[in-house]
């Protein structure tokens, strides 16, 4: 299972109506996560790495990521990450 993490452009994230998601924050921390379903987020603030048993990957404001449904993973927040996200 792959994280998808690409640069989008002011015209990719308007056709994806990103500013209609759900905004999620967290402060430093580090935690297990999985995903019931996919879920696609934009990066509005922070950096982070994400561990997976195949690699990490590590991101920050101005990415796009997708997250396939199934994954395990852990994240590290290592500065307070603030985010849109959709599932589905």
């Amino acid at each position: 299972m792959q994280i998808r993490l690409e640069k989008p452009t002011r015209e990719q994230l308007d056709k994806l109506g990103v500013t209609e998601w759900s905004i999620w924050e967290s402060a430093p921390s580090t935690f297990d996560w999985y995903y019931d379903d996919k879920e696609t987020c934009y990066i509005l603030e922070g950096k982070v790495t994400v561990k997976t048993d195949t690699g990490e990957v590590y991101f920050e404001k101005g990415d796009l990521l997708t997250f396939p449904a199934g994954l395990s993973c852990v994240w590290i927040v290592h500065e307070k990450v603030r985010k849109h996200y959709k599932f589905g």
